[in-house]
């Protein structure tokens, strides 16, 4: 068919179709200037929340980062895993504890926790990248040295952790060769015990260890509310300064807390902004780093980095 064939078939349909690639164009061109900006750039992406608990929304993640991988951005994925610690020690007859919120990590409960990150979840994870072409290696804070630990300052609660110490060569290595290193948030300390710390807060100072551009943490939530419940109440934009205020001044909800003591982790150690997104959205990461608009919270440095 000719030129003027196929013209006279899309006359009925073909303003849809021509429409609809220059949409496609536009999105594109939109995404341009964001390409440029973070080709070669270090993003850190912190999964939790339902982001790692509905398969669809996991494959859409996963072809996200590697679709970063693939136009010049270095992902680096932090994983946590909460959830599937309780049901896993459930089924094996340990009730999970809790302390404000916090878990309380025993010895038992520290061999569940390194079982399901970093034997489960975490190649998981990898196999689902490398499912959709990406050259994805699991780690945890233990490989390389990554991540040295000490006891959190709360002893009531166990083999739980701080970060002591961040020694990113790994990391960079893997980077450099292409790889995208997800990470499971158990390391051990100078004597050798293993600790289970928030990956939140793993994280939030992975990210300047690494020279991270951006820290993106994607949740089940819209991103920080004013008003808790109201997704209406959202913020844009938050400085570091009311990052802290807020938990200073108990304004932020329990599970937001750790995620804004990591952004805040982030931003002191020179990273330029942190993110708080919906990984309920598809596509969440797409629309974060390469569209005008952008979804979630940023949080930024005091002098608007």
């Amino acid at each position: 068919m000719g030129l003027a064939g196929r013209a006279a078939g899309y006359e009925a349909k073909g303003v849809v179709v021509v429409h609809s690639i220059h949409e496609k164009a536009g999105v594109l061109i939109e995404a341009l200037p964001y390409i440029r900006l973070f080709f070669g750039k270090t993003v850190v992406i912190k999964l939790g929340g339902s982001a790692m608990t509905r398969a669809g929304q996991c494959d859409s993640l996963a072809q996200d980062i590697v679709l970063l991988r693939y136009i010049g951005l270095n992902p680096v994925v932090v994983h946590g895993g909460g959830p599937e610690i309780s049901a896993f020690m459930e089924r094996l007859g340990l009730k999970p504890r809790f302390v404000n919120g916090r878990r309380v990590t025993d010895e038992s409960t520290m061999e569940v926790v390194e079982m399901v990150l970093c034997g489960k979840l975490n190649k998981e994870i990898v196999s689902l990248l490398n499912k959709h072409g990406g050259k994805a290696v699991g780690l945890s804070g233990k490989d390389g040295n990554l991540i040295l630990a000490r006891k959190d300052k709360n002893q009531e609660l166990g083999q739980v952790g701080e970060v002591a110490e961040i020694h990113p060569e790994v990391i960079k290595v893997m980077c450099r060769e292409g790889f995208i290193p997800v990470i499971a948030p158990v390391a051990q300390d100078e004597n050798g015990v293993s600790y289970n710390i928030n990956a939140d807060i793993v994280a939030g100072h992975l990210a300047p260890a690494v020279g991270a551009d951006k820290l993106i943490m994607l949740t089940d939530v819209e991103g920080i509310l004013r008003e808790q419940g109201d997704p209406a109440s959202l913020i844009s934009t938050l400085t570091i300064e009311e990052a802290r205020e807020m938990l200073e001044s108990g304004k932020a909800d329990r599970g937001m807390i750790p995620k804004l003591e990591g952004c805040i982790a982030a931003l002191s150690g020179g990273v330029p902004r942190a993110h708080i997104i919906d990984g309920r959205v598809p596509h969440a990461l797409l629309l974060e780093i390469f569209t005008n608009k952008g979804i979630g919270t940023m949080v930024i440095g005091g002098q608007g980095r």
